[in-house]
């Protein structure tokens, strides 16, 4: 029947015609193809019928192609209105082929996607069309991965800001700070409580030697609080958890004051130390942001030193990326470095402790001695630090004395790095031999800028 053969003449039942063939159909041209036949159509379908064979043969005027006319507009509607295949018998090879496309795009019904379905199995034509089709859908969008973009928190509130400035804005100097912990608090986001307790190692360089220490996400988050306690107190804030007296005495740096924490817990840290250290931290930001310039040269002591809070801060926001990456690499999860702006800052607060950490170093017979006196505030030996990438620049630091002026004019040696790997260096992550990418000059010198870098890091 679907190839125009004849159909046998049954007298007791009716016929009701088909649309007429479209000119890509399998049929001929003007070939009539019946449609399935209803045993309960009665014999007006047969005088319909006859009428709409009458008009496929060519005669096109008269009551007969009146109800051919409505035969066919009945048989369009039913086609539309019903699915295909139900009550009816199988679809013709056109009804099929032009469902190809609703099907490429998953709009079919459930019926007619079965029809279409088992025609691909039996019609080469269609399978590579529907292939093509289906091809074309996945052209129409590309795959976007569903996690957010971590910089879209910035883009937002430099939008915002940029339509109606903050009245009280956030200093500068606590940008990067404020950044990196809603970074990594958007990284916790979804933690359940198998990543609130995977296994992170903390590295860092003690002695000349790599040292680390093993704990977990939680633990992690209590020991960066605990670090920002040293901040909020500076700044006259409460501790957000508070310690045995006697540890407290006798937690004075930051490493002394993280393993007061984890000892004195019962248990081992569990997602609860999220909400504290994310109030800590937004405290932090907004009594520096009411306080404005004020507390910036304020004195935050840190063991065996002391920064400003402008430069605490910057510090705070490094140590936040650096434990929010080892987080992220405990998870198996990918964290990009802070934006170019925010790692200049951090990279430039480790070049201005450089030198200092360098003569420190010197005194306790871990460097070589300097090479001659130079007055303070008169130019001495000096190397070139020539940071590539994000954050990049070039700084000279003073070789001999801290309190030495760095010049290009006495400049000694050279080292080419990363501005990543330079972080990674400063943060314990990368041995001192394996850092540079580029060196020239003085070896002994660079080989002691390199280590200072390293020592930089703790707990």
């Amino acid at each position: 029947m679907e190839q125009g053969e004849p159909v046998p003449d049954d007298e007791h039942t009716p016929r009701i015609p088909a649309p007429r063939s479209a000119g890509d159909d399998l049929t001929g041209p003007g070939t009539f193809v019946p449609a399935p036949r209803d045993p309960d159509a009665g014999a007006g379908a047969d005088a319909r019928a006859g009428a709409d064979a009458g008009i496929g043969a060519g005669a096109g005027t008269g009551a007969g192609a009146d109800a051919g006319g409505v035969a066919d507009a009945e048989i369009g509607a039913g086609t539309r209105a019903g699915s295909p295949g139900v009550g009816q018998g199988p679809p013709s090879h056109t009804v099929l082929k032009s469902l190809l496309g609703a099907w490429a795009l998953a709009a079919c019904s459930a019926e007619e996607t079965d029809a279409v379905e088992a025609h691909l199995t039996e019609c080469a034509p269609c399978a590579d069309e529907a292939l093509r089709l289906r091809d074309a859908v996945g052209l129409l969008q590309a795959e976007r991965s569903l996690d957010l973009d971590p910089m879209l928190r910035a883009r937002v509130l430099e939008n915002c800001l940029g339509r109606r400035p903050a009245r009280i804005p956030v200093p500068a100097w606590a940008a990067p700070y404020d950044a990196e912990t809603a970074r990594l608090d958007a990284l916790l986001n979804d933690f359940g409580d198998a990543e609130w307790h995977a296994p992170v190692r903390l590295k860092w360089f003690e002695d000349d030697r790599p040292a680390s220490r093993r704990t977990t996400v939680a633990g992690v988050i209590g020991h960066l609080m605990t670090v920002d306690a040293m901040v909020a107190t500076a700044l006259g804030l409460d501790e957000p958890v508070r310690m045995d007296p006697e540890d407290a005495a006798s937690a004075a740096g930051p490493t002394a004051r993280t393993e007061a924490l984890w000892r004195a817990a019962r248990y081992p840290l569990t997602r609860t130390v999220r909400e504290p250290w994310r109030e800590q931290s937004h405290t932090l930001i907004r009594t520096v942001s009411f306080a404005g310039g004020g507390s910036a040269e304020l004195d935050v002591a840190c063991g065996e030193f002391a920064l400003p809070v402008r430069d605490a801060m910057l510090d705070r926001a490094f140590e936040c990326w650096i434990h929010a990456g080892d987080i992220a690499d405990a998870v198996d999860y990918p964290y990009d470095p802070p934006s170019g702006a925010h790692l200049h800052r951090m990279i430039d607060l480790a070049v201005r402790v450089l030198p200092a950490t360098l003569a420190g170093r010197r005194r306790a017979g871990l460097a070589s001695p300097p090479r001659g006196l130079v007055a303070a505030g008169s130019p001495g030996r000096s190397l070139r630090l020539e940071i590539e990438g994000v954050g990049g620049g070039d700084w000279h630091i003073a070789l001999d004395s801290p309190a030495a002026l760095a010049s290009p004019a006495h400049e000694v040696a050279h080292v080419a790095l990363d501005g990543v790997e330079f972080c990674k260096l400063a943060a314990g992550h990368v041995p001192p031999e394996e850092a540079a990418a580029g060196q020239l000059g003085d070896r002994e010198a660079i080989s002691d800028v390199l280590f200072a870098a390293a020592s930089l890091s703790r707990l």
